[in-house]
């Protein structure tokens, strides 16, 4: 590797390692409740913080932890996680699309590792080309704040109070409002996408004949229709 090279890698890493910070707070206590709700379904701390470190996914490790805790199949985990992390092929496929064309296969299935929602949307608002030392920066930070908040929980097992164990998982949601709405505001079309995925949502939860329609499948549904809608409505050029 030359000078020059080194030097693009140490730009592009600490440019992405930078954008992982606020990603890794936010992982670092919503993860918190990831830990108590596994030692107190029968894991242990490292056992916690392992599964945390290869599964960087909190519905898929919540109803994955709730599942194992009933007893339940095999079977019936791995069509869960199917169902539950199945978006995270539709975001693979469109960050695909941006990622520079020096990125090698083998380096797109460690970017995949880690292609969670917050990480995609930063990854998506970044204005230039993706990397691969840019994502193996943005990623770094928020796959440690991920485990290690799963460590702390579960050491502190059930001393905090239900209370503030439900409080920390909400923060996941408030942080992913946080990189969408700054988009929202500035594009329309991005505004309007927003808009149309919640009602969306809100339909397949409350109209009773999509009452027997899963929190996976409902997100696989609303992703695919809004992303659809706005692909006809609000077509991207392509250059020459």
């Amino acid at each position: 590797m030359g000078t020059r090279e080194r030097q693009f890698w140490k730009k592009e890493y600490g440019t992405g390692f930078k954008d992982g910070i606020p990603i890794a707070l936010g992982y670092l206590s919503v993860s918190f409740s990831v830990g108590i709700l596994a030692v107190s379904s029968g894991f242990t701390v490292f056992q916690s913080a392992l599964m945390s470190l290869c599964n960087v996914t909190s519905a898929g490790q919540f109803a994955g932890i709730r599942v194992i805790a009933a007893g339940g199949a095999i079977l019936e985990l791995i069509l869960t996680q199917l169902i539950i992390n199945l978006r995270y092929a539709l975001m693979s496929l469109s960050l695909s699309q941006k990622l520079s064309e020096k990125v090698t296969i083998r380096q797109r299935l460690l970017i995949a590792f880690a292609n969670t929602d917050e990480i995609f949307a930063v990854a998506m608002s970044h204005a230039k080309s993706l990397t691969f030392p840019y994502m193996l920066g943005l990623q770094t930070l928020p796959i440690l704040g991920w485990t290690l908040g799963t460590a702390l929980g579960g050491l502190a097992g059930q001393l905090l109070p239900d209370a503030v164990a439900n409080a920390l998982s909400v923060a996941l949601y408030g942080m992913f409002i946080a990189v969408v709405v700054p988009a929202a505001k500035k594009r329309f079309p991005v505004l309007w996408i927003v808009i149309l995925t919640a009602l969306l949502s809100c339909v397949i939860a409350y109209v009773p004949v999509f009452e027997g329609i899963s929190d996976g499948m409902s997100i696989i549904i609303c992703t695919v229709a809004a992303s659809a809608a706005g692909a006809f409505l609000f077509p991207v050029k392509e250059e020459k």
